[in-house]
């Protein structure tokens, strides 16, 4: 199970004016459960969306990147996405990417829509053929099903080795107009930024302009989704779209320096924070949820750089699933991330409140027991000061590795 996770009920998830959703199951993969998810959108919809930076990437991606494309060439219309689980569509070639085309073909005359105005989602094995023929026939069921307060059975059809849906709401006054925030997500293993085996969906009734939402998403994903690793491998599939439908009665945002959008901003990074953290709390195998948060580097890359070296370090995280003080080895990974300019001697960090590493040496009030107290813990904080080399800082979120997440991906094809 998640550490310290609980999945929202399906009535704590607020409808989205302007947005309806519908599954179905498609028998995708040998499931007995929904597997395909239809979202429809008021037309006027404005969206935005962040890819995997995965040369490989799948047949969704592509047909996604070049749909989102043309819907900013003709001022936005996004009006329908389709997801589905079981099966990627990556590694297919010309045969998946034609694949990808009829499903958006096959939505956009189900919903009475340009093909452009369609994306499509898919997560599951790679390299398979799509069984797009039972994905298409599922496609009127999921249509039959759409309405605005179906998000919690959404978020339930995408999963794949997910063990919870993952999602969240929030509702901001802005203006005096209530606007709501709603988003859902997946992904449980293959999980590094840019950005994971993960599939995001956020959507808001606020109005907000298409040249202003672009960058707003982008920002968002760095802050949320693109701070979250469980692996370090990034997938092939990996998709957040953000789409706003305009249907409360506010003025647009249409500036970047309207004071409105720093609070429509905070509701979209803390329903994404939200998911992204889920997603590394429902870790395949985990067992404990790690910050990890660098400070007084040089700039933010140097930052990140060593926070996910100790968050990929296999022997870092092997040590927190058995509590095991031997940290000896975030000093390693610190060492190996590092800028060959950084000076040791500089260097402290800390688990919790406990100062292990003081410049550069063992701290001298450091016992090992008070390493242990930390480490058995289900939430850990780990933070590093590289010396005065400048004011910036980095946080990322990660989990240990257990026994459990070699057998999840040992079995993920039975």
């Amino acid at each position: 199970m998640p550490v310290n996770y609980t999945p929202p009920t399906a009535s704590a998830l607020r409808p989205v004016a302007g947005v309806r959703l519908g599954a179905a199951a498609a028998r995708i993969k040998n499931w007995d459960r929904n597997d395909v998810v239809l979202v429809a959108c008021d037309p006027g919809t404005v969206a935005a969306g962040v890819f995997t930076r995965n040369r490989f990437c799948a047949a969704p991606v592509t047909l996604c990147r070049e749909h989102l494309a043309a819907q900013a060439g003709n001022s936005g219309d996004f009006r329908g996405l389709v997801i589905n689980a079981g099966n990627a569509n990556a590694g297919t070639g010309a045969p998946g990417l034609a694949d990808a085309h009829r499903v958006c073909d096959a939505t956009a005359q189900l919903l009475g829509v340009p093909p452009q105005s369609v994306l499509t989602y898919s997560t599951g094995v790679i390299m398979e053929p799509l069984p797009v023929d039972r994905l298409v026939a599922a496609l009127p069921a999921a249509a039959a099903a759409l309405g605005e307060d179906q998000w919690f059975v959404a978020a339930n059809a995408i999963m794949t080795t997910d063990t919870v849906p993952k999602a969240a709401s929030r509702v901001v006054d802005i203006g005096g107009a209530q606007v709501t925030v709603t988003g859902m997500a997946k992904g449980s293993g293959m999980i590094h930024p840019d950005m994971a085996t993960m599939l995001a969906f956020i959507a808001t009734d606020a109005a907000i302009a298409q040249d202003v939402l672009t960058p707003l998403l982008r920002d968002i994903a760095n802050r949320s989704f693109n701070c979250a690793t469980v692996d370090g491998d990034t997938s092939t599939n990996d998709s957040f779209v953000l789409a706003a439908t305009g249907r409360v009665a506010m003025a647009p945002i249409r500036d970047a320096l309207d004071p409105r959008l720093a609070t429509l901003r905070r509701a979209l990074e803390d329903v994404a924070v939200t998911l992204a953290q889920a997603i590394v709390r429902d870790g395949e195998g985990a067992t404990k949820f790690i910050a990890i948060t660098v400070e007084h580097g040089r700039d933010a890359d140097e930052c990140r750089r060593v926070a996910f070296g100790i968050a990929h370090s296999p022997l870092v995280k092997t040590a927190f699933f058995a509590s095991d003080p031997n940290l000896g080895r975030i000093v390693c990974a610190i060492g190996n991330a590092a800028a060959e300019d950084l000076d040791t001697a500089g260097v402290s960090f800390w688990l919790d409140d406990v100062l292990v590493v003081d410049h550069g040496g063992r701290a001298p009030g450091y016992r090992e027991e008070d390493g242990q107290r930390v480490m058995g813990k289900p939430e850990i904080a780990v933070r590093v000061d590289l010396g005065a080399r400048g004011d910036a800082s980095a946080t990322v979120w990660t989990c240990d590795f257990s026994h459990d997440y070699v057998s999840i991906n040992a079995d993920y094809r039975s």
